[in-house]
């Protein structure tokens, strides 16, 4: 997978929930540019252009807080321009209109994050690797071992496609990936990607 990037357009009131929904997808090989982080390190929002353009895909969060937004609408006008995929994000049916009016997205699950990002990252891996219904994308994570003294790079390969992850995730059977160093294993919830555990390793 090459390193594609994902602008997420969001309102300042969304900051936290789209940090926390994004959490284990910017553990990807690519760059996620959240508006508001890149804002409140110094950037203008109106400087984040060249990001925009360069994106491969737009997430556009869609809430009561961005409803009123001139830029997340300027955002989506531009990517559609720009023949730029937007997914939408929202957590109201209400918050789609316009360009996005009739575009799959995925509807944010307050009382169950989980799945929201279980379908933002099946809405991402259908968007930046569309290889038809029987091909299953590569995606993988990698991290440095974090047994003391250790360090050695692990990579977490995720081979199965999102229905299979999905199934798995229900049954309580984790994804994992050892330290080909100290033997270390890691586990990870197959729906969110997200970090559950380390076990054993040593040298």
């Amino acid at each position: 997978m090459t390193r594609e990037q994902i602008y997420v357009s969001h309102a300042p009131g969304d900051l936290e929930l789209v940090q926390e929904l994004f959490s284990t997808v910017k553990n990807f090989p690519f760059g996620v540019h959240i508006t508001f982080e890149a804002v409140e390190s110094g950037r203008q929002r109106n400087r984040l252009e060249g990001r925009l353009a360069n994106s491969d895909v737009v997430v556009a969060v869609l809430t009561t807080a961005s409803a009123d937004s001139q830029w997340v609408n300027q955002e989506i006008g531009y990517a559609v321009a720009k023949g730029i995929p937007v997914i939408p994000l929202y957590d109201d049916e209400h918050h789609r209109g316009g360009f996005v009016d009739a575009v799959d997205g995925v509807e944010i699950d307050r009382q169950n994050p989980s799945a929201t990002i279980f379908n933002l990252l099946s809405q991402l891996r259908a968007q930046l690797a569309p290889l038809g219904a029987l091909s299953v994308p590569n995606w993988y994570i990698r991290f440095p071992c974090t047994n003391p003294d250790c360090g050695h790079p692990v990579t977490l390969e995720i081979e199965q496609e999102q229905t299979k992850l999905w199934t798995r995730s229900k049954h309580g059977k984790l994804l994992t990936a050892s330290c080909e160093r100290c033997g270390a294993t890691y586990a990870f919830d197959p729906a969110t990607i997200g970090y559950v555990r380390r076990d054993g390793g040593g040298r």
